[in-house]
Parts: structure tokens; sequence; C-alpha cells
């Protein structure tokens, strides 16, 4: 009897057009940062809904040249959430700043704006809340504590593409936002980031920054700075990634919704919230696995030939590489990291494929 096939966590959305894409970039002799750069800058503000985007190597690349565009004061606080990628605060701690952390919300994943509220110290200079698993942040409160304690927003949006809050783009409510095209991503182009804003200042000190501090001259220099740029190729992919972004959606959130109805009630599992008004883009579909049975419920799906992701173990705060960290009563973030599961929900998952997920997640939670 053949093998089961497996069935990846993720599975980027490659075809004909993307490879004729490359294959015009190779053939045009221009491989680095150009028109097809600035075409996809172009294409992606109408996702962001914002007046600029700018396009940067990688999502890191993106977080890191925002939060310098910001001029933060030096040794200032960035408060953020701790169940996210190591990339959010690394970020923070290479561009002089320091990390302040309060817990999160069990039903979204997401920041808790009532811990943020308490958790601030008097010398924050910005939030940065993440939109975890495609899921918006707080956004109202969040930018209502930001208005009153001068702070400024920096918005990491590298798994939530196309995410909208009470009809509003991520990456449009604060100073700035960050996209990820990596090749897990909604958006894949291998490697690639964007920075969006509505401020012309800011995007314009993105893109001195991203091109080694250089002015339109090619010798004339602005800053010291480091080379952050996105190459054409990257740039050709992206931009038909953009155009199977709507269909790549609609088919993550019917594979969520035929979770949502097929896993209702599960034995000792939580599933993910969709909020009325948040529009969830479905980066992961992530369980939380009670009891201490999470990795014997991956290990079954594992057996069961299905790949499944934990995003994430470790928070932040316990990775022991960040300096100064500042950080109230993290016990849900710490429950999440030893309870989330992501199963497969990618525009890849067909019919038969979700119903093979659901029908080992339901043997698993049936067991004693």
């Amino acid at each position: 009897m053949p093998p089961v096939e497996r069935i990846p966590i993720t599975r980027p959305l490659m075809g004909a057009e993307e490879k004729a894409a490359v294959s015009a970039v190779l053939d045009s002799g221009r491989l680095h940062q150009g028109e097809k750069v600035a075409e996809f800058e172009d294409k992606f503000r109408a996702v962001s809904g914002t007046d600029h985007a700018v396009a940067a190597g990688s999502g890191t690349s993106a977080l890191l040249l925002a939060l310098h565009a910001l001029r933060l004061p030096a040794g200032s606080y960035v408060h953020t959430s701790p169940l996210t990628f190591v990339s959010t605060g690394s970020a923070v701690a290479s561009t002089g700043l320091r990390l302040s952390l309060s817990d999160i919300s069990l039903a979204s994943y997401n920041l808790d704006d009532d811990h943020v509220e308490r958790g601030l110290p008097e010398s924050a200079s910005a939030i940065l809340p993440v939109h975890l698993y495609g899921l918006p942040s707080p956004m109202d409160g969040l930018l209502d504590i930001a208005a009153r304690k001068g702070l400024r927003v920096l918005e990491d949006c590298a798994q939530a593409v196309g995410a909208r809050y009470k009809g509003r783009p991520v990456g449009s409510m604060g100073d700035v936002g960050c996209f990820s095209f990596n090749t897990m991503k909604i958006v894949a182009t291998g490697e690639g980031g964007m920075v969006t804003t509505n401020d012309g200042k800011l995007a314009r000190a993105v893109r001195v920054a991203r091109d080694i501090g250089r002015k339109a001259s090619a010798y004339e220099f602005e800053e010291v700075s480091g080379n952050f740029r996105m190459s054409e190729v990257e740039a050709a992919i992206g931009i038909e990634q953009l155009k199977k972004l709507a269909g790549s959606l609609e088919r993550r959130r019917e594979n969520a919704a035929f979770y949502a109805e097929r896993l209702k009630g599960l034995k000792g599992a939580v599933l993910p919230m969709a909020p009325a008004g948040l529009d969830h883009v479905w980066y992961q579909y992530t369980l939380r696995v009670m009891d201490g049975r999470r990795d014997a419920m991956r290990a079954h799906l594992d057996n069961a030939g299905i790949e499944t992701g934990v995003y994430y173990a470790t928070a932040l705060h316990q990775l022991g590489i960040f300096e100064g960290v500042r950080q109230g009563d993290l016990r849900r973030c710490e429950a999440a990291c030893k309870e989330v599961l992501s199963i497969p929900v990618h525009p890849g998952v067909g019919d038969r494929e979700r119903a093979r997920v659901v029908e080992a997640v339901q043997a698993f939670a049936g067991k004693a």
C-alpha cells in the first residue's frame, strides 16, 4: 500500500505566472532594486490602504527600518506582545531600545489592551502590537492608550496581509506597519518585507535607510546604514502573488470555517476565535490543546501524515537573549506556549486534506 501523502503546515501558491515573471526579470539583466520593486510597492499600497509602501529585504528588515525611521529615544521602552516571533524583539533590541511586555488574551492570542494600560513603563516611547496568526489586535484600545500617553504605534503585520480591523486594513492604523513575505507567509516571495505608512517623512526616512543611507545620487549619503533592499526577482514574484491574494484568503477562510464547524465541542481543545468586525486571514489555525496533551496530539497527527506547527513554544522573555526586559504577569502567554498547536489551513489544503485533518484530530480527542 503506497504511503499517505503528507499535508504540510504551509505550501506557497507558486505557478506558471511566478515562473514567467522571474524569467522576464532574468532576461532583462536587471536583478537589483528597480522598476519591479516600485511596481510591487505601488500595488501593495492598495492592500495596506496607505499612502506609502516601501519594500525591504525581509520582514525583520522592515521592522528595523521602521523603528529607525521613528527616531525613538535611545534606551526607551517599546511595549509589545511576548507571544511572537523573535524578530519582533530582535528589531527592538538591535535599534538601541528596550522591551516591555504585558500579557495576552487567550481568546485572541494578541495583546490585552487592559494589561497594556497597566503595564506601560513611564519611559515607553511606542506600542508594537502583533497581529498574530492573522487576527488583528485590539487597535481601538491600543490607539487610545497611545494617543493619551504620546506614544508611537508600529504594527507588526507579518502574519496578517489582507486582515482588517473594523474595515481598516492592518498596517494603516498606526504610524507605520511592517509586513513579511517569506516562504511561509500569505504573500510569499521567498524573502522580503514591506513598510507602510501615511507619513511621507517616515516613508522617505525608510527609503534612505534601506539603501545604505544613500540620497538619490549614487555616492551621496545622509547617514550610516545597511543594505535592506528587495531584489527585482522577489518583487516580480510578489506582484503575481498579490493577484492571487483574494482567492487565497477566501480559501483560508473556507478551510477555517470547515474546521470551526466540524471540530466544535472538541474534547480537551479550544478552537480559535473569529470575532465580528475583524477580518481574520487565518495565517494559522491554532488550537489550544489542554491538560498537557499538545505534544501527544502533535505526534498523533504526524503519524497520520499531517504536519503541524507550534508558534510559539517559547515567549520573548523566555528566550534569554534580551537584556533589561520589563514584564508584568505573563501567565496567560506562558500557558499558551504550552498549549498552542497549528493545523494546516493554507489554500493548498483541499477538501480531502481538510477532512483528513478533522478525522485525525477527532480520533485523538476521543481518546481517554
